[in-house]
């Protein structure tokens, strides 16, 4: 059995936080609930903020709460990743007045079966139908799709939804995308999935995010994305490669390219020479 969130619990915002968001991403309150809302601001939560797990990376604290991820990304301007950038949009979404419910899904789960579902947390919408919204994939939809099987088109890049087994629907990326595919069901909830894959994510040396550097965020035709010292940027119809060199250069990015505020950059570029070492050793 589920409950609905308190205003006690970190997964929802006060209207304080709320217009705080709002001004964060450029948005006034709608004046409707409507999917043409719910499209301006899935848009511009991912014009606004970078995905990113630095805090994985780089071994410091993170909490799963929309309440924390609001302190992180619009108090300090920090970026996130699933857990806090569906999180955060969720909870606005919530306090506007839209129906919202957390989804647990699972990225890769087609290649790494069950024990996958927890490491993802995305969006169901409902207006006149259901609706998937997700801007914790990174590289994704930049605006929410109808919940229902077929295939999505947007900006020239192709994604689908389509059945998988065991009664899931699987979201496959674009072919250059870094994700390739997560799974969810339109009723499956389980905070306590989430909570504990979240632990792991951050902590364990197999997590992806632990001894590699990712950070993502949507451009107008397409998104720019850096995977450790490589920084690419990627349209519908182009990609370009850029090696990142200097501590300097790696914080000139952090700060032009994805219009982060990380503290200490030069202890991230550290941490980057020495995963390198580790891996070539």
């Amino acid at each position: 059995m589920t409950h609905a969130p308190s205003k006690k619990d970190g997964m929802t915002l006060t209207a304080a936080q709320l217009d705080a968001y709002l001004a964060r991403i450029g948005m006034e309150r709608p004046t409707s609930l409507d999917i043409l809302s719910l499209s301006q601001l899935h848009r511009a939560h991912l014009t606004s903020f970078t995905w990113e797990a630095l805090d994985a990376f780089m071994g410091w604290p993170s909490a799963i709460t929309p309440a924390s991820a609001f302190a992180k990304m619009v108090e300090k301007r920090r970026g996130g990743w699933c857990y806090e950038m569906n999180g955060l949009l969720g909870a606005a979404l919530a306090e506007l007045g839209f129906r919202v419910t957390r989804l647990c899904g699972g990225v890769d789960r087609e290649k790494l079966g069950d024990i996958a579902i927890g490491n993802h947390l995305t969006l169901r919408v409902d207006l006149d139908r259901p609706y998937l919204a997700e801007v914790g994939v990174a590289d994704a939809i930049i605006e929410p799709v109808p919940l229902a099987v077929g295939p999505i088109s947007q900006r020239g890049f192709d994604f689908s939804i389509m059945p998988a087994d065991g009664g899931w629907l699987r979201f496959n990326n674009h072919p250059r995308g870094i994700a390739k595919s997560f799974d969810f069901r339109p009723d499956h909830i389980d905070e306590a999935a989430m909570a504990a894959t979240h632990g792991w994510l951050m902590q364990d040396p197999g997590s992806p995010f632990t001894n590699a550097l990712a950070v993502l965020r949507h451009t107008t035709d397409g998104y720019v994305a850096l995977q450790n010292d490589r920084l690419r940027r990627v349209t519908a119809n182009s990609l370009s490669h850029e090696s990142i060199t200097s501590a300097d250069h790696l914080a000139d990015t952090f700060q032009t390219v994805f219009d982060l505020d990380i503290p200490q950059p030069g202890l991230v570029w550290e941490r980057l020479q020495a995963v390198g070492r580790d891996k070539a050793a």
